[in-house]
């Protein structure tokens, strides 16, 4: 499945290039079956809630697989007319840098040992088409397009073995940067770089880890004004998805709701030469294999 948060809020999912909001249909879908509509009580209009529950996902399943019959048509409206969120609100937000080859040749410096984290706050969440004002102090804003993990279920202390089956699906991020706050201060402050107001656009869904398969080879795009400026593969992770699930979860407990940003690969503004960075008017879209697309824009 590929679920959505539409402007309410409430939740949906994709069927083709069609948006079908799961109460009615699972209302539908119940009474074509005869059964008394509890719709409202299986699911609820937040998305952590909905993918830490087992049975509201199937019911979730279920309301999208009827909204899908050709008679169901009236269940399903085009995506564009409606307004997406961000997928969901995390609790945390753990991102990884310097996590692909070709990335950490760019930035240089010594080989990671163990994964570098950072932490994003959950009010740098924005969705899909926004607009993302650079503070107009800050001087050198920067793009990373990520696939990012949102776990679905309570991991504490987990092994890498069975690290996938507490993830509830992926989402697209871009983990924007002031990097003058990274590489031109004594004491580099990461987190407080990538996370100002805006600095995390999520979406446009949350495609289930059935949906998307093994996270092993996703190809990974990022255009600027049309301009491709990143393609990479999470094959060049150098700690792929389930070991930093493993990692983190010696150390904390992963939420379900919590998101993962894995990392970006090579292409990002402030390595190129000369430096390039984004200005007002500019225009992202962000590719991550099976799935989703999310673009936005700054200002």
């Amino acid at each position: 499945m590929k679920l959505v948060t539409v402007e309410g809020p409430m939740l949906g999912g994709l069927v083709g290039d069609d948006v079908v909001l799961l109460r009615p249909a699972l209302s539908a879908a119940m009474r074509a079956a005869g059964e008394a509509d509890t719709a409202g009580a299986v699911i609820s209009n937040d998305m952590v809630a909905l993918i830490a529950d087992e049975a509201a996902m199937v019911s979730a399943g279920r309301a999208l697989a009827f909204a899908a019959r050709a008679e169901s048509a009236a269940l399903r409206a085009p995506v564009a007319s409606v307004r997406l969120l961000a997928p969901l609100k995390p609790g945390k937000i753990l991102g990884v840098g310097r996590n692909y080859g070709d990335h950490a040749k760019e930035v240089g410096g010594p080989k990671l040992e163990i994964p570098r984290i950072f932490m994003k706050p959950a009010s740098s969440v924005v969705g899909p088409g926004a607009v993302v004002r650079i503070p107009p102090t800050v001087t050198k804003p920067d793009w990373e397009a990520e696939l990012a993990v949102v776990i679905g279920k309570r991991a504490s202390n987990v092994s890498e073995g069975v690290a996938l089956d507490y993830v509830a699906g992926y989402t697209v991020l871009d983990d924007v940067s002031a990097r003058e706050f990274q590489f031109d201060v004594p004491l580099p402050m990461t987190s407080f770089a990538k996370g100002m107001d805006g600095f995390c656009p999520m979406g446009p869904c949350l495609a289930t880890a059935d949906e998307v398969g093994e996270p092993w080879a996703l190809d990974i795009r990022c255009w600027l004004n049309g301009e491709e400026v990143q393609h990479g593969n999470t094959r060049d992770l150098i700690f792929p998805v389930a070991t930093l699930i493993a990692f983190l979860s010696r150390y904390m407990a992963l939420e379900p709701g919590d998101v993962i940003a894995t990392g970006t690969p090579a292409g990002v503004g402030h390595f190129r030469d000369p430096p390039r960075y984004l200005k007002p008017g500019d225009r992202l879209r962000m590719e991550v294999e099976r799935v989703g697309v999310l673009e936005h824009s700054i200002a």
